[in-house]
């Protein structure tokens, strides 16, 4: 993995694209991954979202929008973002990064599958549950 033993590729390049709310990472082998803020909250290495273990992870919903207020540097090993939501417990090292750009599409197509599966939404939710919108449309 990236950057944990001699000779693992490293990140070149971190290029944080506020407006397409995209994460750029060129790493020293030449491989180069953009990643939405949307992809790095719900795949936070984070206990609150991974859980303590298998079968502890916790889907995150309704982060579609989602955005870096600001990305910090960790050591010499990773980068911790801190997301739009509060969320900032979440340290991305450099061999995380390049597992989940080396993974993404098979990830992110589990992700879609598992808000299906749970009837859950990427959107946020609207802060007053459809059964009230729709009783106070009836009225």
């Amino acid at each position: 993995m990236a950057g944990l033993t001699p000779g693992d590729p490293t990140p070149t390049e971190i290029i944080l694209h506020q407006q397409s709310r995209r994460l750029e990472v060129a790493f020293s082998d030449g491989q180069r991954f953009v990643f939405s803020f949307e992809m790095l909250r719900v795949y936070s290495p984070s206990a609150e979202v991974r859980g303590h273990g298998p079968g502890q992870e916790v889907l995150q919903t309704g982060k579609e929008g989602i955005g870096i207020e600001e990305l910090e540097a960790v050591g010499h090993y990773a980068v911790k973002p801190i997301f739009t939501d509060g969320h900032d417990t979440g340290i991305y090292s450099w061999d995380y990064l390049y597992f989940l750009g080396s993974n993404q599409d098979r990830l992110w197509q589990e992700y879609l599958e598992r808000l299906e599966k749970a009837k859950a939404s990427r959107s946020q939710a609207s802060p007053v549950g459809t059964d009230a919108v729709n009783e106070i449309r009836r009225r």
